[in-house]
């Protein structure tokens, strides 16, 4: 479905990605309207697609989860059921954040966020026996350096 995104719903796409837990009342306030249009917006972009569920960041370090891995991942398999049985492996796994299906040489990169590197090895036995991969390489982070889900509304 396609909505016409105006500069008003911009400044309140920009409030609610960056605290949705915020009242109308206070995204009005900061948008320069009043609530009653804002929550018409929201609702009309909710309906649209523009806006997803609503959920809270956690912080992983916080709960423990102090090893965050990009798995890159390479197959020699092309069939539709390797595909079928890898992707419900990969969306079954919750240490599994993120799921990228690249152009070039990696086929796939998975960002994989665990307690330790003895987790991680954990979910990687986990997976090589549900699925056969021809090549795994599993980068550390070392320091998350910038992390965001917000889209760069101002910049359009």
């Amino acid at each position: 479905m396609n909505v016409r995104i105006d500069e008003l719903d911009r400044k309140i796409l920009s409030e609610l990605q960056r605290d949705a837990g915020q009242s109308l009342d206070e995204i009005a306030s900061r948008v320069g309207s009043s609530k009653t249009p804002v929550w018409n917006r929201i609702r009309k972009m909710r309906d649209a697609g523009v806006v997803g569920p609503q959920t809270v960041v956690l912080d992983a370090e916080a709960l423990g989860f102090e090893a965050c891995f990009f798995v890159l991942v390479r197959t020699s398999e092309h069939a539709s059921e390797w595909l079928d049985k890898f992707l419900a492996t990969v969306r079954a796994r919750p240490e599994v954040q993120e799921a990228h299906r690249l152009a070039g040489d990696i086929d796939y990169i998975l960002k994989v966020r665990v307690k330790n590197a003895r987790a991680y090895d954990a979910f990687y036995q986990a997976l090589i026996k549900d699925v056969r991969i021809h090549n795994v390489t599993a980068l550390l982070s070392m320091e998350e350096i910038k992390s965001t889900t917000a889209l760069p509304l101002d910049s359009e």
